[in-house]
Parts: structure tokens; sequence; C-alpha cells
């Protein structure tokens, strides 16, 4: 057998990419093991990032066209059948048309995932216990053919990551495990700990501490040089046309990376391909939350500012909440906004966008605070978390986020929970 280093290459991804400004900055190179930095002027590199821009636009267009063909050509059915009066037909163009809307919604949070920009709730995980939990679904992904073996070392302490984006990262995996043994194969997912200091941490590109490592290991066909060195890049695939997955690895790297952990890949042709994912540890597991159940009627008809500068997206947040039994004032910006608030009205939920015209909705907020210390706060955003809190500190005590876009009773549940709530 080679040595590990003849081995495996390894890829600690792609480069790190920032849409402050509006395009993507590609000024982090990746590295593979064994190969000097080319200098961020070396045309080779220029025209890597180049395409790994255009791999980026050129799928994103492509899959965000189809999805709004769905969405166009459903709702113009829709009114063609309500016209003539065909109300059931109508009612299953305008599923249709909610389902392209969430497959939109669905690029658009992988694509915030990719960048590192996606609004993430990390809390305490048993990650062992949510593996179990999600052997039914991955052995269905997989197929018959393949066998799925899954170990944990005992009594691992509780990692800090979204436990939904960490299954959705899974199924992923073993969907590309799948792809990669057509033919069967075993597809191993290994949790074990591992405490990183100096040149280990370094090596991982992850501070020095305790993480719980995840190894994911497949007997499939492996990836040639050139596949691995840009597995992790948007939007490249060796499948057939169509038969793609998009963001896929680039969207796993944002996640892992997001959330203070490191991704490492190992492959090589005809002998299968190992992946290492490590999250860091946290001291306790949350308390037990709540059942959520249907959302009762506000007591008190209770009086929500609504902020946004999106006339459609104000106008139907505010019917949303009228009729679930509140009172609305709604206003397009945050000059307006601290003109009711100086007027003396007490919202019980101050309902802002975070992208607002002069002052945004964090600011705003502070304002609010001035006025009307402890008001409450709930962001919308399509962006991330810390557009709002900035330098990826906590939110302040009674404010919280919705991302968007949001159904409507995702909405209701939120001010619902908000209003609640203690804080």
């Amino acid at each position: 057998m080679p040595a590990p280093s003849e081995q495996n290459t390894l890829v600690p991804g792609p480069p790190s990419i920032s849409f402050d400004a509006g395009l993507p900055d590609l000024a982090t190179q990746p590295q593979v093991a064994g190969h000097a930095a080319q200098p961020l002027q070396d045309p080779l590199f220029q025209q890597r990032k180049l395409d790994a821009l255009s791999h980026l636009t050129g799928g994103l267009a492509h899959d965000f066209n189809n999805i709004l063909q769905g969405l166009l050509g459903s709702l113009q059915l829709a009114q063609r059948r309500l016209a003539i009066g065909e109300t059931e037909k109508a009612g299953r163009l305008i599923d249709a048309g909610l389902n392209a809307g969430r497959r939109a919604a669905g690029l658009t949070h992988r694509l915030l995932a990719f960048a590192q920009r996606q609004s993430l709730d990390p809390k305490p995980v048993d990650v062992a216990s949510l593996l179990r939990a999600m052997e039914p679904a991955l052995r269905a992904a997989l197929g018959s053919g393949i066998v799925l073996a899954t170990t944990a070392a005992p009594d691992l302490a509780p990692t800090l990551c979204d436990a939904r984006q960490l299954e959705s990262a899974l199924l992923g995996l073993a969907a590309n495990a799948r792809d990669a043994m057509a033919g069967g194969g075993a597809l191993t997912l290994a949790l074990t700990r591992e405490v990183l200091a100096g040149a280990g941490a370094a090596a991982e590109n992850v501070a020095p501490g305790a993480y719980t490592c995840l190894t994911v290991t497949d007997t499939g066909s492996g990836m040639t040089p050139d596949v691995r060195e840009r597995a992790f890049d948007p939007f490249f695939t060796t499948k057939p046309m169509g038969q793609g997955t998009g963001l896929g690895l680039s969207m796993i790297y944002g996640y892992v990376r997001q959330s203070d952990g490191g991704i490492t890949l190992h492959s090589r042709e005809g002998e299968g391909t190992r992946l290492r994912i490590l999250l860091p540890e946290v001291a306790a597991l949350p308390q037990a939350e709540r059942a959520q159940g249907q959302v009762a009627a506000p007591a008190g008809n209770p009086l929500v500012l609504v902020v946004d500068d999106d006339s459609l997206v104000r106008e139907l947040v505010t019917q949303v909440l009228a009729d679930a039994g509140y009172r609305i004032v709604a206003v397009p910006d945050a000059a307006a906004a601290m003109t009711v608030l100086r007027g003396g009205a007490a919202p019980a939920l101050l309902l802002t966008d975070v992208g607002l015209p002069g002052l945004n909705g964090r600011q705003l907020a502070d304002a609010a605070r001035e006025l009307q210390p402890g008001q409450k706060v709930l962001f919308m955003t399509g962006y991330a978390a810390n557009a709002v809190v900035g330098g990826g500190e906590a939110l302040d005590p009674g404010m919280s986020i919705l991302m968007k876009p949001f159904e409507v009773g995702e909405l209701t549940a939120k001010v619902a929970e908000m209003l609640e709530s203690r804080h």
C-alpha cells in the first residue's frame, strides 16, 4: 500500500467567497498538499477563478430559470382555469407554483451555504443520536446494493452545529457515494473525538480545540487528480448534462466552515473516497424545546410595527398578521418607523427587514430601543444572521431572525413565539 501522502490528497476547499460587494471575491485560492501555492497573479490561477465564476453563474441561471418556468407557467395556467371556473384544476396548479417557490428558496439557501452567508441555528447536538436516527433515511438514499455501516466512539460530547443542515449534508454525501458505487459497495460513517493543537489544527484549517470528527468513507471509483482538485467548485460535476448535483460539496464546505469546523477530502482513482468533517464540541445539550402546535390567536390585539421597503413583502406581511389578529402599522423605511415611535406608539414587536434604505434594520432596532428599552425585534432577512449581529456575536435578548423567503405559517409562529417570550 502506498504511503498515506502518496495515496491521499488533501483539499481544504474552494476559494472563500464574499458577496458583500456584489461580485464574488475569489482572493483565497484552494491548496493541494505537495504543491506550492500559486501567486494570485498567476495566469493559471486567474483562469481558474474565472472558470469557477462561470460555473457558478451558469449553473445558477440554469437551475433558477427552470424553477421560474415552472412557477410562471403554473400561475398563468391557474389564472386561465379560474377564469373559466375550473377551481379544482386551478388549485392543483397553484400547489405546483408553491412547490416551485419552495425549490427557489432551497436554491438560494444552498447558495448562501456555499458562500458561508446562510443563517444557521447552531445548538448543542448529540451527533451520534442524530446519526442513528438518520440510518433509515440514509439506507433508503443508498439503495439495496450498498451496505451502510455507522460507528461512534463512546461518550462523545455534544457538537455545536445546525442539526437540519447537518442532516442535509449527510443525505447529500450519501447520494454522492451512491453515484460513485453504481455496482454496489459500502459506505462507512464513523464518529470520533479529536483534540487538535498547533500543527494539527493548522493542517485541518481550524482553531485549536476539541472536535467531533465525522469520517465518511466509500468504496467507490475515487477521483482523478483533476476531479479532486475541483470537487468543491460550485456546479462542477462529472455526470451527464442534467444529472449534476448543483452546489453539492461546495454547499457542505460552506456550512462546515461557517460552523467553525473543517473539511478535508482524500481520494484516489480506483480506491474510493474519504471525507473528514470536524465540528467543534460544546459543554451541554439544550433543554427540551416545547412542542409546537397550532398558533393561538394573540391576546389583546397587540400592535406590530412592520418595516420593509419592498411594497409587495410589506403588504403580504400586513395581510397575514392582520388575519391572525394583530394590529399593524406598516412603513417603508427606518425614518418613517422612527416617526411612528416618536409619536407615542408602543408596538409589542418591531418586525423589520435588514436591508433598508438609510438606517438598516439593526440600526433601526438600536434606535428604537433607545426610545423604548427592551423593545422586541424580529429581523426579516434574505441574507444571514451576521448581516444583523456583525462579527459573529449573538443577538441581544429580545431579538430574533426570520429568514426570507418564509411561509405564512412560519411568520405567524415566529411572531407568536416572540410575543410569548419573557425577554
